[in-house]
């Protein structure tokens, strides 16, 4: 199976730190699997590292204050025509990311706290059938 991955999930310096978020869980699971690497932010043209930003009043905003929210739409629109090309049939994304974050992201206010929601390429593949998990979703229970 055709696996769809944020590529920090795969120890790609993509953040926003300009790190990683290698996952163990992630890179076993996928010894069966092939793996799809994106990173929509990247894609979208912001370079890593890059200022943190989050979804304020429904739009991706810079903790300095500047609108990245086209950079993050037009990223999760071609990562989700590489997902389309490779025949994903399963996405696995980054938590709390205001890119991929299934269940949860940053509430606006670069506090730290989490509120329900998804980031935006998260909600596009969700809007096109795409199923959706996190790291954690892997674990065995």
């Amino acid at each position: 199976m055709k696996v769809l991955v944020s590529a920090c999930l795969l120890g790609e310096n993509c953040k926003y730190s300009g790190g990683n978020n290698r996952n163990e869980t992630v890179l076993a699971f996928l010894k069966d699997h092939e793996a799809v690497p994106v990173c929509p932010e990247v894609l979208g043209g912001l370079p890593a590292p890059r200022t943190p930003a989050e979804i304020v009043d429904g739009a991706v905003i810079a903790r300095d204050g500047e609108n990245v929210d086209q950079a993050f739409r037009r990223g999760a629109e071609l990562a989700l025509d590489i997902a389309r090309r490779a025949g994903a049939e399963l996405a696995v994304l980054q938590p709390r990311s205001p890119s991929c974050g299934v269940r949860q992201v940053y509430d606006g206010t670069f506090s730290g706290r989490r509120v329900p929601g998804m980031g935006v390429f998260a909600r596009l593949l969700a809007e096109n059938g795409f199923r959706l998990l996190e790291p954690e979703d892997l674990e065995s229970p």
